[in-house]
């Protein structure tokens, strides 16, 4: 009999489907250790602390070891996406989860270990007390080359994530970035996702497409500047995984609430 699920608790959907080329291995990158564990732990444990009950992990290359990596996990649920085809893809491959249940839902990168608890329940309370169907949390960073620009009016009203690649160069000088830490109204996420095409450049369907799409329809899009800049740090190869880790084992000894539990 399936478990019954509190649609009054925030459910997560970590993105973890990837594999880790620039890392010079044929393993998930979420499965590389900082902190003696997969990385992926760091952010489900993050999760947690901030009230998520379910977790489901969208998982493709490899699967078998993203799955024991987190097979400690009570409650967690798979998703799996066959084909490498963008993160909007990814999100999709986990709908059928919520099939007849609507809840807030967190959707984060499992190479994103050093997201804090804190930010995501900042995220939660603005998502919930407003009403929105998209909250996002961005970050200013000195160095934004290879993140999409957060492109916002004369008025610093949010019209649209814009990936790098598609990017004019003006929009490349937005040091304001999406560190991919989003929070939805379920079903405005999932009909939304329906809308997305593929992106004539890469050939995926994008993620960062969605927030747009609802603005089109009229829908609460909340934006908030969330994300310490530490915390957008990118692990795309071996040297980037040790500074993450020193950074992570030093804020565990520091503030273990932080680094979470």
């Amino acid at each position: 009999m399936p478990q019954a699920i509190d649609s009054s608790k925030p459910a997560a959907i970590l993105l973890a489907a990837g594999k880790g080329t620039r890392m010079k291995s044929d393993l998930p990158k979420v499965v590389f250790e900082v902190g003696g564990r997969p990385m992926v732990c760091a952010v489900a444990d993050a999760c947690r602390a901030a009230g998520v009950e379910r977790i489901i992990a969208v998982v493709g290359h490899r699967q078998e070891l993203v799955r024991e990596a987190l097979r400690g996990y009570e409650g967690i649920e798979f998703a799996v996406q066959t084909e490498q085809l963008g993160t909007g893809h990814a999100v999709m491959s986990a709908a059928e989860c919520f099939s007849g249940v609507r809840q807030s839902v967190f959707v984060l990168c499992g190479d994103g270990p050093l997201i804090r608890p804190s930010t995501l329940r900042t995220m939660l309370e603005r998502h919930r007390g407003l009403g929105a169907a998209a909250t996002l949390a961005t970050a200013e960073i000195e160095d934004p080359t290879g993140y999409g620009r957060i492109f916002r009016d004369a008025n610093r009203r949010f019209l649209a994530i814009v990936e790098h690649r598609n990017c004019t160069p003006g929009q490349l000088a937005i040091r304001e970035v999406n560190p991919s830490y989003y929070c939805f109204d379920s079903q405005h996420l999932f009909n939304a996702l329906k809308g997305v095409t593929r992106n004539p450049l890469s050939g995926e369907y994008y993620l960062t497409d969605v927030p747009g799409l609802l603005l089109e329809q009229g829908a609460r899009v909340e934006v908030i500047e969330a994300v310490p800049p530490e915390d957008v740090l990118s692990i795309n190869t071996p040297e980037d995984l040790a500074l993450v880790d020193r950074i992570f084992r030093s804020r565990r000894d520091t503030s273990p609430a932080e680094a979470a539990p």
